[in-house]
């Protein structure tokens, strides 16, 4: 099994990253951005991999499925459903944590 070195840092929602960077930042290959963007696992405006432009929720998203899929020996499909039902745990949270303050 690979082992990749974390790296943490502030997110910025205005920063944009390019694909090589998000690539970098998941310790993954460009391939392996492109081929998420292509399953509709990451989204972008432009298709363009030379434009391509992520945003610091696409990194978290990225990440989130590079570590799935790397964890628990996932394919991109798996690994696209489990990061879709920890992101709708958030949205619920914060949903609930909105309602109690009311």
């Amino acid at each position: 099994m690979e082992q990749y070195r974390s790296e943490t840092g502030t997110l910025v929602d205005e920063t944009r990253m390019s694909v090589h960077e998000l690539a970098r930042a998941c310790h993954r290959d460009i391939q392996w951005v492109t081929d998420r963007v292509g399953a509709d696992l990451l989204q972008v405006k432009n298709g363009d991999v030379m434009f391509m432009l992520f945003s610091s929720a696409d990194l978290t998203r990225a990440r989130r499925l590079a570590d799935v899929e790397s964890m628990f020996d996932a394919n991109q499909d798996v690994a696209g459903l489990v990061v879709d039902l920890i992101e709708e745990v958030e949205r619920l949270r914060r949903a609930l944590d909105l309602a109690r303050l009311k």
